[in-house]
């Protein structure tokens, strides 16, 4: 089995096929995109990183990085059908600190010290979520770029270290843009409606499905006007901003998954529309 270390060029010849990786370098929290160049006789299957499998779709595979990876070498393996033989390539990438910073918020108590209830109903919540994320379907809804859910100003940018009654408790797993209460959110792209819910810390949440193991998420809002299965467009408005949820004021978070991992999604919306 053939190595190849992906951080120093970004389009390599590697034995038979090209691989063009969009960074030189990742960092923890954003996601990365391998193409694969179509060559005869090879298939290519899945990249695996331990026992999580990344499916390559049209010779594509997204190559998200958790927030909680630390900087090192990663290696992974590409596995790929030649002339109806099973192969594999060891593939290494370079990823680094992204050196988020820190927010101190406060926030009612019992968000932070929750209840036993409280710690059931959130702990059901997120397993049901983590079932969606998880699932990866081969279609995709999207055809062309996306847009922001809302257009005005960015007040938390994804990754900050968030710190609930001067106890580190998280990371500020999304980008907020400020939005008084009743203000409409658009949806990003097209998709497929996946979760409407009242949940306990996004309070009004929504998640669309757009194929692939893409996500994107819509919290703390105040009215829905869509329900689960409906198929949505690009620029429709799912409903309507709040501040419902674990929250000190009205806003819209908006969050990306891919491939179950938590992205920034303004960097994995960049990186998209790059080629679309």
């Amino acid at each position: 089995m053939k190595s190849l270390f992906l951080a120093i060029v970004l389009m390599v010849q590697v034995y038979g096929f090209k691989i063009d990786l969009s960074h030189s370098e990742i960092k923890n929290g954003q996601t990365a995109r391998i193409t694969l160049s179509q060559e005869d006789g090879v298939k290519y299957n899945y990249l695996s990183i331990k026992d999580k499998k990344y499916k390559v779709f049209s010779n594509k595979v997204f190559l998200p990085i958790s927030y909680y990876e630390k900087p090192k070498t990663l290696e992974t393996t590409l596995h790929y059908t030649q002339k109806n033989q099973e192969k594999t390539k060891t593939l290494f990438f370079k990823v680094v600190d992204a050196n988020y910073t820190k927010e101190t918020l406060k926030v009612d108590g019992s968000r932070v010290k929750l209840s036993k209830e409280n710690k059931k109903r959130a702990s059901k919540e997120y397993a049901q979520a983590m079932k969606i994320y998880n699932t990866t379907s081969a279609k995709s809804y999207i055809r062309s770029k996306f847009i922001m859910p809302i257009n005005s100003k960015i007040t938390s940018d994804f990754g900050r270290a968030r710190i609930f009654n001067k106890t580190l408790k998280s990371y500020h797993s999304g980008t907020d843009f400020r939005a008084k209460v009743g203000t409409p959110i658009k949806c990003v792209n097209d998709g497929k409606v996946v979760l409407v819910q009242n949940r306990f810390y996004s309070g009004g949440s929504i998640i669309v499905d757009h194929g692939q193991g893409i996500y994107t998420c819509y919290y703390h809002m105040s009215q829905f006007d869509v329900k689960k299965e409906d198929k949505v467009k690009k620029g429709q408005i799912l409903g309507l901003s709040g501040d419902s949820g674990r929250v000190t004021g009205p806003h819209l978070h908006f969050s990306a998954r891919v491939l179950g991992i938590q992205v920034d999604p303004l960097q994995f919306i960049e990186l998209v529309n790059k080629e679309l």
